[in-house]
């Protein structure tokens, strides 16, 4: 079993600058790849970024894709995304997520078993 605890978010303004942290204990983490997902008010749960379990290889959603930057430390357990550039429609609760059929990168929202509970990103414009 994985606990995920994400920290970082807060509120910022259009064009600024946050970096979440997704810390993992328990499990094996650092053999899973781990991915970002966001859920805006009134709206389903969405894909925002990917990381291979090496790190070698990442995944981003075009609405993110050249703003956001997704890395992994695994000696400290952690993810991060790394947030530039943001917008008002970046405002959502972010939540980590990883899972041992998580293999890859990959958006799939069902092959990820372990969630967070998410920390909170609100962009005013």
């Amino acid at each position: 079993q994985v606990q995920l605890v994400e920290s970082g978010g807060g509120l910022v303004q259009a064009g600024g600058s946050l970096r979440l942290s997704c810390a993992a204990s328990g499990g094996t983490f650092s053999s899973y790849g781990t991915g970002w997902f966001r859920q805006a008010p009134g709206k389903e749960r969405e894909f925002v970024a990917a990381i291979s379990w090496s790190g070698g290889s990442t995944s981003y959603a075009n609405s993110v894709k050249g703003r956001f930057t997704i890395s992994r430390d695994n000696a400290k357990n952690t993810v991060y995304l790394q947030m530039n550039s943001l917008k008002p429609e970046d405002t959502a609760v972010y939540y980590c997520a990883t899972g041992r059929k998580v293999t890859t990168v990959t958006p799939a929202r069902g092959l990820y078993d372990y969630w967070g509970r998410g920390t909170r990103v609100t962009v005013s414009s």
